[in-house]
Parts: structure tokens; sequence; C-alpha cells
């Protein structure tokens, strides 16, 4: 049983109280992951910042909007449950960055050297919700372990 599954049919998702467009719902992963061992310290916040810069997606956004955005997205995460932005998220999440969403996740998870329980579930449960191939999501861990180990 992946993190996410008892939620799978959250009435708060379906009602559709929670709405994002596509970058947020890109961003409320990446918040996701960074936040899944329960704290979301500083640096954390900086390389999402930098990593979400360097996307085509987020080009446009300023520091303030990056800011704004990740304000909204924490307090959503705040009122509504892990569960609830991540099903809101993957409504909306375009199909052609589903490898890339799991491939900077996994960056994400890496990043600090250690990858908890919780890291970990939350990243079964996004190749599975999003349906990445087995062998894909193998190349997609290896290239990342080879990037994180300098």
């Amino acid at each position: 049983m992946g993190l996410f599954d008892e939620f799978r049919n959250n009435d708060l998702v379906k009602s559709g109280q929670i709405t994002l467009g596509p970058a947020d719902a890109f961003a409320a992963i990446m918040l996701l992951v960074v936040a899944a061992d329960g704290y979301l310290a500083d640096d954390e916040i900086r390389l999402l910042n930098t990593v979400l810069g360097r996307m085509r997606l987020f080009r446009s956004y300023s520091t303030d909007v990056m800011r704004k955005m990740f304000d909204t997205l924490g307090g959503t995460l705040r009122r509504e449950g892990g569960a609830a932005l991540f099903e809101a998220a993957l409504v909306t999440l375009p199909h052609d960055l589903y490898e890339t969403t799991f491939a900077i996740a996994t960056d994400l998870v890496l990043a600090d050297g250690q990858v908890s329980k919780e890291e970990e579930d939350l990243l079964n449960s996004l190749c599975r919700a999003l349906n990445i191939p087995q062998e894909q999501v193998s190349k997609i861990i290896e290239v990342m372990m080879i990037k994180n180990q300098g």
C-alpha cells in the first residue's frame, strides 16, 4: 500500500476544491517531495527555487511570483494535507512532464545524500501514479544517483 493510496477517493479532491494550473501542479509535487520528511529547511526552499528557475515552465516567474506560489501551496498543504495536494496536482500535471517530474523529484530527494522512508514512499507513489515504466524509473534513479555522488 502506497503513502497516498488510502486517500485516492478523497471527497475534497473530487469536489474540485483545490484547483492548480500546470506549473502549480509541478511545483506542488516538488514541495511535497522536499517536505516529505516533515521538515522544510531554508536550503531546501533555495534548492527548489534554483531547480525550478532553470526550467522553461518557470522562466517567466520572478522571485516574488515563486515565493507567492510556494506560500499558497504551503498554505494548501497545511490546510488540506499532503494527500489532497498530491491528488490535485496529479489531475492537472501535463502528461509530457511525467518523467521530468519524477526525475526532478528523485534529484531533490537524493540531493542531501540520504533517502528517508517517507521520501522513498512518496517517490514510489509518484512513479505509480504517473504510470512510469519500471525500466525508466530505474534509469532515472541510476542517473540521479550518479549526478548526486559528488
